[in-house]
């Protein structure tokens, strides 16, 4: 039964609407919390330091792929995807339980048996589900650490970097076909096949082989997502809908539009970079909502 035709059209938005929602939900046990990522939400040096953990990481990778430390790159991935398992179980436990002892033990537990999961039994259904819960604990963050602007500056920012490391460096897909190898979760993926199985198949990326199933990797589920949730925790617009106002709505709408775009592209079968038509689709969402609202005070200037 084949089912590329739809299924990726319905999966792909289906998830970035839940990592959104779950997202939204998570901003107040997150910020009850304390988890912020950066002391000074305003700070247009916050970006620039986002960027530059995301290039030592990458180099990290690339680097352990040239010494054939495939090993290392799973351990490296799993301690990253422990540790943001915790955050999100501490957030969840603190909301559920309190400060207490039993709290401290739920998020251990929780975090660890998460990650055992994605790792022993890494079955696509797994990895999207985890995958939605990982990319909506990272957006929540750094969405309530990170204010309008320097939201904005870092979406223009990635989506350049993407555009040139896809396009031109081509490293990008460097990284990302060396970690599909390792079976590292550190992506979405939507079959292309009703039987197909992510753990006998993989993705099939030897030459002449056509791949098992489409993935997306998860800063491209996190990235617009970030903006939505910064839309919801620092422009103060009256909401419309549940309790987010026009510029949530209209960036969750944008990253919509521009992940159908992508989705348009993507079927023709090249790899493309996501960040350029998500996060372009976002901001300009954003900016409709806003608009719309007539919220401008995260201006620079104030309107």
């Amino acid at each position: 039964m084949q089912i590329r035709g739809w299924l990726p059209l319905l999966g792909m938005p289906l998830m970035l609407l839940a990592v959104q929602v779950i997202a939204l939900i998570l901003v107040i046990p997150m910020q009850a919390a304390g988890f912020v990522a950066f002391e000074d939400p305003e700070s247009v040096a916050n970006p620039l330091i986002f960027i530059g953990m995301l290039l030592v990481f990458t180099l990290i990778l690339l680097l352990l792929m040239r010494i054939g430390g495939q090993r290392f790159i799973a351990v490296f991935i799993g301690f990253a995807l422990f540790m943001t398992f915790v955050y999100i179980f501490a957030a969840l436990s603190l909301l559920a339980l309190g400060t207490s002892d039993l709290a401290v033990i739920t998020t251990l537990i929780g975090a660890a048996g998460a990650t055992a999961l994605l790792y022993l039994y890494p079955e696509w259904y797994v990895i999207d589900i985890l995958g939605v819960l990982i990319s909506a604990g990272v957006a929540s963050i750094f969405g309530i650490s990170l204010a309008i602007l320097p939201v904005l500056v870092l979406l223009v920012l990635l989506a350049v970097y993407d555009a040139i490391s896809v396009y031109r460096t081509k490293h990008m897909i460097t990284l990302a076909e060396g970690v599909i190898k390792t079976k590292a979760p550190i992506m979405v993926v939507v079959p292309k096949r009703a039987d197909y199985s992510f753990r006998r198949e993989g993705l099939n990326i030897a030459d002449g082989e056509e791949r098992g199933a489409f993935v997306m990797g998860m800063g491209d589920l996190i990235m617009p997502s970030i903006l939505v949730i910064s839309s919801h925790t620092f422009v103060g617009a009256p909401p419309l809908l549940w309790t987010l106002s026009a510029p949530t709505i209209g960036a969750m709408a944008g990253s919509l539009a521009g992940l159908a775009v992508l989705l348009f592209f993507v079927n023709k079968g090249n790899p493309q970079a996501g960040l350029p038509s998500l996060n372009g689709g976002a901001i300009l969402g954003f900016l409709v909502g806003a608009a719309l609202a007539g919220s401008f005070g995260w201006l620079p200037f104030g309107m």
